[in-house]
């Protein structure tokens, strides 16, 4: 089970604001630029005010509101009529963009090795590659575990917390991005297996 197991029950919350969103005209696809152009506006003032900590508390609180809006641009799509080719393009591309600007200022912070923390964000992208690969090659878009989106950002944003607080990380945590490296790593094994099972049953029926 993965944090992405609870997205229902977090969807059932937001249902009535993006019936009031869809009412006023705005669009799934406004919605993910929007998402996408604060996370890089994050990122890059996290990299700008460096060594400078204190705007990582910011981390946490905008995970949690990017993960809203990424929920209400998919409901808006589902539930309002406004799927398109371009929005699942945008949803894709976009994610992985605002991962990258959110996850690598952490390289500048202690413990933190910077090769290591390129290595989690590569591996997020390839991750999240080998689940929307699935439609194309006739299976559904995986989103396995162990270290799924929403995972990615609890960790992270548990760091940021921290980080923005201003404690100081013991030098044992510099082992935590070898781990999430690993666990990406069988999070891309068990999306590409579990395709691959799916596909064979498809065409055994």
């Amino acid at each position: 089970m993965t944090l992405y197991d609870l997205k229902p029950r977090f969807q059932a919350l937001l249902r009535p604001l993006v019936a009031h969103l869809a009412a006023r005209g705005v669009t799934a696809n406004q919605v993910t630029i929007l998402a996408a152009a604060l996370s890089v506006a994050l990122g890059l003032a996290l990299w700008l005010t460096a060594p400078r900590r204190g705007l990582f508390v910011l981390v946490p609180v905008w995970l949690f509101l990017r993960m809203a809006l990424n929920a209400i641009d998919g409901m808006l799509a589902r539930e309002h009529g406004q799927k398109s080719t371009l929005g699942a393009y945008l949803n894709e591309l976009t994610d992985a963009v605002a991962d990258a600007a959110l996850y690598l200022p952490f390289a500048l912070v202690a413990p933190f090795a910077p090769a290591a923390v390129v290595v989690v964000v590569l591996l997020a992208v390839l991750s999240e590659f080998a689940g929307a690969l699935g439609p194309s090659l006739g299976a559904s878009r995986r989103y396995d575990g162990p270290l799924g989106k929403s995972d990615r950002a609890f960790v992270f944003g548990a760091l940021g917390l921290a980080i923005g607080l201003g404690i100081d990380l013991p030098g044992w945590l510099g082992w935590v991005m070898p781990a999430l490296a690993l666990l990406l790593c069988a999070t891309i094994a068990r999306r590409v297996r579990s395709g691959l099972a799916e596909i064979a049953a498809a065409a055994k029926r």
